[in-house]
Formats: structure tokens, C-alpha cells, sequence
């Protein structure tokens, strides 16, 4: 790694048949990235996708003109030159990295991607003194900038009224699936499942501390074991359910969370007054619970609040009567 970042050559040694030879691998890497970009989105979002291969087949067409070009001024071979091979140039992210980005976090990075080549275009022309390489270099960053112009025409095109608003609704499904879904499951977890335990213990032994060590065990295990299971069960292929990372993450976080939320009044020392902000706590986390079932799952308000309000004074009162007696 070592040996390959002190042999990269430096932009101003360039020759211009070199910068010519570095346009053109760019915008080849760019037109296959905007075809991944079109591959990934298009089952879900059809007009986004045609937006892309419109922006591929533009990067074609100028890498089509540079090429023409070098074939008018230097001939038919040209040098093997890629952004990698150049110290300080731009860089593109891999496309694996990529996979499980949003939609708005690809169109934001396809406009950092003509962002950065034509201000790095701009900033390399304005460095040399030499008219051709500055001419070649400012026709450059012109392209750049059409290639922004460009993406946004064809999103007026491709992207009406109708097409974003069930773009919009794909999205918001999506990170309910992803994050909301997972998340909330975790927190009804954490929140429900460590009431047990954290009440037994303190109604047992009406010691703080061992009652907040007790809780912190039990929401920080419950939190993992939530984790994994969300992660390992399911890929998120069949189900387009996402990444099972970021489930995995949100249901460990949310389930850690929940438990945490009535283990952590019992730093308090007087027992009575740090079980009372527990129960006050608990009763938050529940209507919070059956409010985020209401707004993101469309659960009717009265039933997720019996549900999880009901649920919860059932396991509050296992733990209560099994530590109390």
C-alpha cells in the first residue's frame, strides 16, 4: 500500500495527452457507476433509474468526444491512466460500499460526483500557465457543469408529479422496513421484557445499585441478543427489508434503550423515590411505543395503546409480586 501511494504521480507532471487519457477513464468509471445506480433503484423506483442510464449514456457521449479528441491530437493509443494512479485526484466510493444506500443519499452522491471532477477541473486549470493544457482543462469543468445541467433536465423529464410521489412513498416504506420496523420491535423488547427482572430485583432487595447493575445486565444482553437475531434471520433480499446491519443495529440499540430507560433511575440512592421515577418512566416508554405504532405503522392508537400498555403492566406486576414476595 505503501509503495503504491509514493508512486503516484502528481497532477501538475502531467503531459496532456496524460489529462486527456485521465478524462477518459473518469468518465467511463462514472458511466458505470450511474448504471449501478439505475440496476440498484429500478425495481422500486422506475423513474430515478431511467434518470441514471440518461446520465450514463450522457457520460458516454462525452467520453466518445475525448476520445475523438485524443485521436485528432495524440493518435489512436491511449495511456493507461486512472484516478487512482494520481496523487490527489478525486476519488469515487466502490460500488459495493453502495448497496444499500437510499435514494436520496445516490442522488446526493451523484451530485458530489460532477461536483468534484469539475471543481477539480477548475482548480487544476487555474494552476498552469500553459494556454492548451488551460483550454483542455476549462472544457473540462464546462462538461462537468453540463453533465449538472443536464441531470436535472432529465429529471424533469423522467420525474413528474405522480412518479415522486410514489417515489416518496417507496422511500418512507423502505425506512419503516428498515429502521422503524426493527427499531420499534426493539424498544418494545427492552422496554417490556427487562421489567421483570429490573422490578423483581429491586422489590427483592430494595437495593439501588444492585438493581441498576441487575438492569444495565439485562437491557445490555437483551440488546445484543435482539441484534444479532434481527441481523442473522433475515438478508433483506427476499424481503427488500434493507440491510440486516442497520436492522440489526436498530433493534440492539432501541432494545438497550428501552431497558435502560427505567435501570438508570435506580442511581438514585432512596429506593422509594428511584422506584417511583422508574415507574413513571415506564409508563412514558409505553404510550411512546403505542404512539410510534399509531404514526409510522398505522396502528389505530386504541388497540397499539391496550396492546403495549396492557402487556406491560401485566410483566410490571410478574416482577413486582415475584421480587415482593
Amino acid at each position: 500500500m505503501l509503495s503504491a501511494l509514493t508512486n503516484r504521480r502528481r497532477f501538475s507532471d502531467l503531459s496532456e495527452q496524460e489529462v486527456l487519457a485521465l478524462a477518459i477513464s473518469s468518465e467511463e468509471d462514472d458511466a458505470r457507476i450511474y448504471r449501478s445506480y439505475a440496476q440498484r433503484l429500478r425495481a422500486d423506483y422506475a423513474a430515478s433509474a431511467a434518470v441514471f442510464d440518461g446520465m450514463a449514456r450522457e457520460e458516454d457521449e462525452h467520453r466518445k468526444r475525448l476520445i475523438e479528441l485524443h485521436q485528432r491530437r495524440f493518435g489512436e493509443t491511449i495511456p493507461l491512466i486512472r484516478r487512482e494512479h494520481v496523487a490527489g485526484f478525486y476519488a469515487r466510493k466502490p460500488i459495493w460500499l453502495m448497496e444499500n444506500l437510499s435514494l436520496d443519499a445516490i442522488r446526493g452522491e451523484a451530485e458530489a460526483m460532477e461536483h468534484q471532477a469539475e471543481a477539480f477541473y477548475l482548480k487544476a486549470a487555474q494552476a498552469t500557465s500553459d494556454a492548451d493544457t488551460r483550454k483542455l482543462l476549462g472544457d473540462l469543468a464546462a462538461a462537468e457543469a453540463g453533465h449538472k445541467r443536464k441531470a436535472d433536465d432529465l429529471v424533469q423529464t423522467h420525474i413528474d408529479g405522480d412518479a415522486a410521489e410514489e417515489e416518496a412513498r417507496a422511500a418512507k416504506r423502505q425506512f419503516i422496513l428498515t429502521w422503524v420496523q426493527p427499531g420499534l420491535a426493539g424498544l418494545m423488547d427492552g422496554s417490556v421484557s427487562t421489567l421483570a427482572p429490573i422490578f423483581a430485583t429491586a422489590f427483592a432487595t430494595q437495593d439501588t445499585w444492585t438493581t441498576f447493575l441487575v438492569g444495565t445486565a439485562a437491557s445490555v444482553g437483551a440488546g445484543i441478543s435482539m441484534g444479532f437475531t434481527e441481523a442473522a434471520h433475515d438478508d433483506g433480499v427476499l424481503s427488500g427489508r434493507g440491510s440486516p446491519w442497520k436492522r440489526g443495529l436498530a433493534s440492539g440499540v432501541m432494545t438497550t434503550v428501552g431497558g435502560m430507560g427505567h435501570a438508570l433511575p435506580y442511581l438514585i440512592p432512596d429506593f422509594w423515590t428511584a422506584t417511583t421515577i422508574a415507574m413513571i418512566v415506564v409508563f412514558v416508554e409505553l404510550w411512546a411505543i403505542a404512539w410510534i405504532q399509531n404514526k409510522f405503522m398505522e396502528t389505530p392508537f386504541i388497540r397499539a395503546a391496550l396492546q403495549v400498555v396492557l402487556g406491560g403492566a401485566l410483566v410490571f406486576a410478574a416482577g413486582a409480586l415475584i421480587g415482593g414476595g
